[in-house]
């Protein structure tokens, strides 16, 4: 399917490695021109030259630390205007609620809710103003069934959730949608964490670990930061302007709901 969004440009945070480079790829592979953000310089610039490799279009690399207000000054400075942006940070660790203080959730507040929040407001005008565009957030399976480790998690995304709701109403009128996409377990780093929290609290290995979590999804696997990405480029198109304010959930099946 041609997506219809060849030589747009999107900007695309945390998108060295995981599920933002899944995303990175996926619309490169549709001819979007990309500004990819990451921290990590070295890794960035590797991801930044394998994508124009692969498919040809303009990469451009901007490390710096997405969650900072300096760092996302120097991200919104290079990007310029865009026409697509996919937001994404790391999430919190794992605990329990009685560990947090007040910084942990400010913390979590910041790079989950706050970050996207601030991105939106610095890219949304213009996007309004040339009468198209699109933003997907990367948000968590714990929007809508809250994981009990994962309380800073479930508190900051529940946030951006509820802005979400509200500002997607607001800006459709002007040709801009926005979404958020809701991963369950995908084969990344951040599996490699949970599993290995779980495999410490309980004594046991990583395979068993994992496989207590593989247990719980009825497709029986993690997902892969491809299919995500094939997700987070079709809510980019220009086939996607009637999904407004949506909560779309890509969990294998592990949340059992009839909605």
């Amino acid at each position: 399917m041609d997506l219809g969004i060849k030589g747009k440009t999107a900007l695309v945070c945390a998108s060295s490695k995981g599920l933002g480079r899944g995303c990175a790829e996926a619309l490169a592979a549709a001819g979007v021109d990309l500004v990819l953000n990451a921290r990590g310089a070295e890794a960035l610039e590797a991801t930044a030259e394998a994508i124009r490799a692969a498919h040809g279009v303009k990469v451009t690399a901007v490390a710096a630390d997405i969650t900072a207000e300096d760092g996302r000054a120097k991200v919104l400075a290079a990007a310029g205007a865009v026409d697509i942006l996919v937001t994404n940070a790391g999430g919190p660790p794992p605990g329990m609620w009685s560990d947090w203080s007040r910084e942990d959730f400010i913390k979590a507040l910041d790079a989950n809710m706050l970050t996207p929040i601030a991105l939106m407001q610095a890219m949304l005008p213009g996007m309004m103003e040339r009468g198209w565009g699109r933003v997907v957030n990367i948000t968590s399976q714990s929007v809508k069934a809250p994981i009990g480790v994962l309380g800073l998690s479930n508190s900051a995304r529940a946030g951006l959730t509820g802005f979400v709701a509200g500002t997607a109403r607001q800006v459709a009128p002007k040709g801009v949608a926005i979404n958020n996409l809701l991963p369950g377990l995908h084969a990344t780093d951040r599996a490699v964490s949970l599993d290995s929290g779980s495999a410490k609290a309980q004594g046991i290995s990583m395979e068993a670990a994992k496989a207590q979590r593989i247990a719980n999804i009825p497709a029986g696997r993690y997902g892969t930061a491809q299919e995500f990405g094939a997700t987070c480029a079709f809510l980019c198109s220009q086939h996607a302007g009637f999904i407004i304010g949506q909560n779309i959930l890509l969990d294998g099946g592990a949340m059992n709901s009839t909605l």
